[in-house]
């Protein structure tokens, strides 16, 4: 009897979870795992890149993609001695000093392996050596390189990615924020820039910032406008670490709450201060719209209660114009400049110059409060409307033109909102987001979900009061897709996935990976083979004269819990090592590693790059670099076994980093062409058309009849015990033996197939990264992309059954 055959492609459907697997369509898939649907065809997940500099030195081009502060430079003899504490003033507080920070000098990294009074520093190779008060902040580095920076890399975490417009045709500079500390990248790295004058944030890993450019004092000049919502008290008293708006004007960070203009006579203090005695402290949102600042979810202090208070409901704006406007008031024979930028009509701000006082009146700022008592969450842009998302509702500030009451309130829909700041992803004609109940889409004129596939997704968002705070979401336009980072129900306390939607067909698909805030990044000089990238002919999937290298190419940034900032690829096909190992030791059959806030799991498998004074060796005597990992606690893992001893000979001397290994993980439908007719199928084989590659392959297992039961496990034994040769279900992406098939080497598509032996109701497919493929290098490493599938089939029983 002939078999029928059918094709699946192009695949455009993506992954699929509204229906039960039998019932999905038939290029659709149950589960799609470190890969998704891309132009017809589904493709490996994007890979990672060092934002840094420092190739071909290898070994510090991590730290060049981590955020890192300059505490001096060595002198003619390689020596430095500061202390961290009184160098950077309020700046790092005591007690910020912990296990797993490092320094940099040259190319030798110090890392901090313990706590200590002091305690001694681990050197990679060079003739420097160091300790570390972690107590007190006094760093002691001693026959260094000379003449050198120092440099230190704090650990925390990224918890802001923005682009600072500085009006420079194609050269915007990316700013990135830990929980303290600003920093820009310049010269091939990331250089902390403030705040100015000892002051930093105070948030923790929750507060992350969101941040605008708009007017400075002139019109020619671009200034960031900066809040981290962090406010012990929202309603009650103000305390130290309370933080206020920040600006940044290219050099410098200023105050914004506290902004004093040029005084030219006299003395003057507070300048945003109203007759009321109030004014904005900070607020969760800072927009630009209408020639006007705008702050949503406002806390204001008041000097006559001396309280903060609270309005979560409120649109607060300034006069039409700049932010920074002043009024000049003449008090006697004394002149001084006031702010009134804030001053709402009607409201005078008192100015004392000397013993007298005078008054400045402003016109056109103001406040309005939406009519609901939900928090605003957040906001964007629809072409020229301004959307904002409460709790549970979206709603539009609309502009009427009047000056004396320039917004109103208009409700969009009653039922939709979001719960999350940053999940917020702007397009032409809609805005999405991720609100309690689903990922919606505003047009403007109506709010949707537009998760129907995956339905139940949504409430697999942790339950932890932290977790929608912390979803993050960006728009790739090279690969026409979006990405949310989520902490999912197994997250202990960062996001530990990213959602990856498909715009263009409305696909879905998930990622293993920990992002802690994400960013644009426009790289301001282009790829080249030598001087750009570590990366083997193996990892780079893209052609060398494609637009992704190229200079200023709009580039995604991710940042994480560690603090180091890496670059989404999609034409790369492995991850870079950003989890720095802090120390290792062997413990038996096994050795384990200490990584801080590392957010492994059992079934996560890492690389280890960058071994320095040690190295790893198995029961064969070979030195593998791919591990499966063992969680021991937060900070803690180990590799090896009883089954899988390894051996650690030498002492560590830090600098190496770990890079997660992402397993492939593809369920497919579960297929019967023959289910309308009431019949079970027999599949003989499956051809998979996949593109080729130097070294990959991966393996295709298969379950029957909505079973759980792996046929290549049952052909081993299994729970049934068949002992039937089921094959190895191996789908090779490589050519195969030039000499049996010498044409396939020059093909750019291959047709490979896979033979199984299987009747049932329905078959489902399973492809994956087995462990001895997953912990193989170059199979890892490879690229895979499955364009169709061709099914031989038969008709089998005439029941199913």
């Amino acid at each position: 009897m002939p078999f029928d055959r059918f094709l699946i492609a192009p695949l455009n459907t993506g992954l699929q979870t509204d229906l039960k697997p039998w019932l999905i369509a038939e290029d659709a898939f149950q589960q799609l795992q470190n890969a998704y649907v891309f132009r017809g065809r589904v493709r490996k997940r994007f890979g990672s890149l060092y934002t840094g500099a420092g190739w071909p030195n290898a070994f510090v081009q991590p730290n060049y993609s981590r955020l890192g502060i300059n505490v001096g430079t060595t002198n003619g003899s390689g020596n430095l001695s500061v202390n961290l504490v009184a160098l950077l003033s309020a700046g790092l507080e005591l007690g910020t000093a912990a296990i797993g920070q490092q320094f940099l000098v040259g190319t030798q990294i110090f890392t901090v392996p313990a706590t200590g009074t002091p305690v001694t520093l681990l050197a990679t190779a060079g003739t420097g050596t160091g300790t570390f008060n972690t107590t007190t902040g006094a760093l002691v580095i001693t026959g260094a390189a000379i003449n050198t920076i120092v440099w230190y890399y704090t650990g925390k975490p990224v918890m802001g990615l923005t682009q600072f417009d500085n009006q420079v045709l194609d050269n915007i500079p990316s700013i990135a924020f830990d929980t303290q500390f600003a920093y820009k990248f310049s010269a091939g790295q990331w250089i902390q820039i403030g705040p100015s004058a000892g002051r930093q944030w105070h948030g923790d890993d929750t507060n992350l910032f969101w941040a605008t450019n708009w007017k400075g004092i002139t019109n020619n000049v671009t200034v960031m406008f900066v809040t981290n919502y962090q406010v012990t008290n929202p309603n009650g008293s103000q305390v130290a670490t309370d933080d206020p708006i920040w600006f940044y004007d290219g050099s410098v960070w200023g105050d914004y709450t506290n902004y004093v203009p040029v005084i030219p006579a006299g003395t003057f203090h507070y300048t945003t201060i109203r007759a009321d005695k109030s004014y904005l402290f900070t607020a969760r949102i800072l927009v630009a719209f209408k020639e006007r600042l705008i702050a949503l979810n406002t806390i204001e202090f008041n000097a006559t209660t001396n309280l903060n208070q609270q309005f979560v409901n409120r649109c607060r704006f300034t006069i039409s114009g700049s932010p920074f406007a002043t009024n000049t008031v003449t008090v006697g024979a004394d002149i001084a400049n006031a702010s009134f930028a804030w001053l709402e009509p009607r409201q005078n701000l008192s100015v004392t110059v000397g013993a007298a006082t005078a008054t400045a009146s402003g016109a056109g700022a103001g406040f309005i409060d939406a009519t609901t008592d939900e928090a605003i969450i957040s906001a964007e842009f629809i072409k020229d409307r301004l959307i904002v998302y409460f709790e549970k509702s979206t709603w539009e500030l609309v502009y009427t033109g009047n000056q004396v009451l320039p917004f109103y309130w208009q409700k969009i829909n009653t039922e939709l909102g979001s719960d999350s700041t940053f999940s917020i992803v702007p397009f032409d004609k809609e805005v999405l987001a991720i609100g309690n109940v689903g990922v919606h889409s505003c047009s403007g004129a109506n709010v949707a979900r537009i998760d129907e596939k995956i339905p139940d997704e949504i409430f697999q968002l942790n339950e932890q009061p932290t977790a929608a705070v912390r979803v993050t979401g960006i728009r790739d336009f090279f690969v026409e897709t979006v990405y949310w980072a989520y902490p999912d129900i197994h997250a202990s306390r960062y996001p530990n996935q990213i959602l990856v939607y498909n715009y263009r067909n409305g696909s879905w698909a998930k990622n293993d990976d920990v992002v802690t805030a994400m960013g644009y990044f426009d790289s301001q000089t282009g790829m080249t083979w030598l001087s750009s990238t570590p990366l083997t002919w193996a990892q780079a999937n893209f052609a060398w004269n494609s637009g992704s290298n190229s200079t200023n190419f709009r580039q995604v940034i991710m940042g994480n819990q560690q603090g180091y900032v890496f670059i989404a690829s999609a034409n790369t096909s492995t991850n870079a090592a950003v989890m720095s190992v802090t120390n290792m030791a062997q413990v038996g059959h096994t050795i384990q590693l200490t990584i801080i806030a590392h957010t492994l799991t059992n079934e996560d498998y890492i690389s280890i790059q960058n071994l320095a004074g040690v190295t790893i060796t198995d029961s064969a005597g070979n030195h593998p670099s791919i591990f499966l990992v063992t969680v021991i606690d937060a900070n803690t893992i180990a590799i090896g076994s009883i089954d899988d001893p390894l051996t650690l000979t030498g002492t560590y001397a830090g600098g190496a980093v770990v890079a997660r290994v992402s397993n492939i993980q593809i369920l497919s439908k579960q297929w019967n062409p023959y289910i309308g007719q009431g019949r079970n199928f027999y599949l003989a084989r499956i051809d998979f058309c996949v593109d080729r590659t130097s070294d990959g392959e991966i393996t295709v297992d298969y379950f029957p009849s909505g079973s759980q039961l792996s046929m290549l496990q049952e052909g081993n034994g299994g729970t049934v015990g068949t002992e039937a040769n089921m094959g190895n279900g191996v789908l090779e992406t490589r050519p195969y033996d030039p000499l049996i098939y010498p044409f396939e080497s020059q093909q750019e598509r291959l047709w490979h197939p896979i033979y199984f032996q299987t009747d049932g109701q329905t078959i489902q497919i399973f492809i994956h990264f087995t462990d001895a493929q997953i912990t193989n290098p170059a199979i890892v490493s490879s690229d895979f992309v499955l364009e169709g599938l061709v099914l031989h089939t038969q008709r089998t029983s005439e029941r199913l059954q």
